[in-house]
């Protein structure tokens, strides 16, 4: 199911919206991809601040990556 809606864009928005276009995108694909991916990255962003949490909370995980730090740092050439 499809619905129309109207936007306001700024020039930023039309010069972008122009570049899709360009590329051979409809309007209405270009807006709607636009949406999509936007949603899609923000999402990501979400999921992978979360995961960040859980393995900042990890105890075992933190003392692992110092432990891998620490064996790196000697490892590393002097100078």
């Amino acid at each position: 199911m499809t619905h129309a809606i109207s936007v306001r864009l700024d020039n930023e928005a039309l010069l972008a919206l122009g570049q899709l276009e360009a590329a051979g995108m409809t309007r209405s694909e270009a807006i709607r991809a636009a949406l999509v991916e936007a949603a899609a990255r923000r999402h990501d962003k979400q999921a992978l601040a979360e995961e960040v949490a859980i393995l900042e909370a990890d105890e075992d995980d933190r003392a692992e990556m110092l432990a891998v730090v620490d064996i790196m740092e000697r490892l590393r050439a002097p100078g």
